[in-house]
C-alpha cells in the first residue's frame, strides 16, 4: 500500500509505504499520527503513487500543462530523488564545483593569518632564536598582524609576566 500525504504546517508532499502509527514530515519534520496525515491517494502500486505525486507538485508550480504533454514520470528520471545534487548544480549554473569546494575553504577575512593575532606574537617568541623586536614585528607581520599591534602584545607580555625582555632580546617565561 502507497499513499500520497501532505503536511499540514509546511504542505509538502510525499510517498508512504505501508502503514505506521505515526508518520513524520521529511521536510519540517512534524509529527502526526497516519490516520491523521491527509491522504490525497491510496494505491498498491507505486508508480502510480510516484505519478500522482509528481502531477501535484507540476500543477502548485503551474506546471500542470507542460507535465501532461509528458509520457510518462519516468521520463522525468535524470533528477534523483527529486533533487539535483550539489555537483550538478553548479555545473549546470557554469561554475566548476572543485573551485567552487576549493573557495569554501579559504577564509576571505584572514588569507595569510593563522590563529588570533596574539598567538601569532607568542609563537614568533617561542620559534625564533633570541628574537628582538624588529625580528617579532617581521615574522608577526608576515603572517598578517600589524606593527602597531605587535608592539603593544610585546609590552603586555612583559608587563603580565608571561614574557622577559633582557637587552633587546624576548622570551616567553
Amino acid at each position: 500500500m502507497y499513499a500520497v500525504v501532505g503536511c499540514s504546517s509546511c504542505s509538502h508532499l510525499w510517498l508512504i509505504e505501508g502503514r505506521s502509527k505515526t508518520t513524520q514530515c521529511p521536510r519540517c519534520g512534524s509529527r502526526k499520527p497516519y490516520e491523521k496525515r491527509k491522504k490525497f491517494l491510496e494505491t498498491e502500486d507505486a508508480d502510480h503513487a510516484r505519478e500522482v505525486r509528481a502531477s501535484m507538485l507540476a500543477n502548485r508550480q503551474g506546471e500542470g500543462e507542460a507535465f501532461s504533454r509528458v509520457d510518462s514520470f519516468a521520463d522525468l528520471e535524470w533528477v534523483e530523488d527529486g533533487v539535483l545534487s550539489e555537483e550538478e548544480y553548479l555545473e549546470a549554473s557554469g561554475l566548476d564545483p572543485e573551485e567552487v569546494n576549493a573557495a569554501g575553504d579559504r577564509d576571505p577575512r584572514q588569507p595569510t593569518r593563522m590563529g588570533s593575532k596574539k598567538s601569532i606574537v607568542e609563537a614568533a617568541l617561542e620559534e625564533l632564536e633570541s628574537p628582538t623586536e624588529a625580528d617579532v614585528i617581521d615574522y608577526a607581520n608576515d603572517r598578517g598582524v600589524d606593527a602597531g599591534y605587535t608592539k603593544k602584545a610585546l609590552e603586555k607580555l612583559v608587563r603580565s609576566g608571561q614574557a622577559s625582555e633582557s637587552r633587546g632580546v624576548y622570551r616567553l617565561l
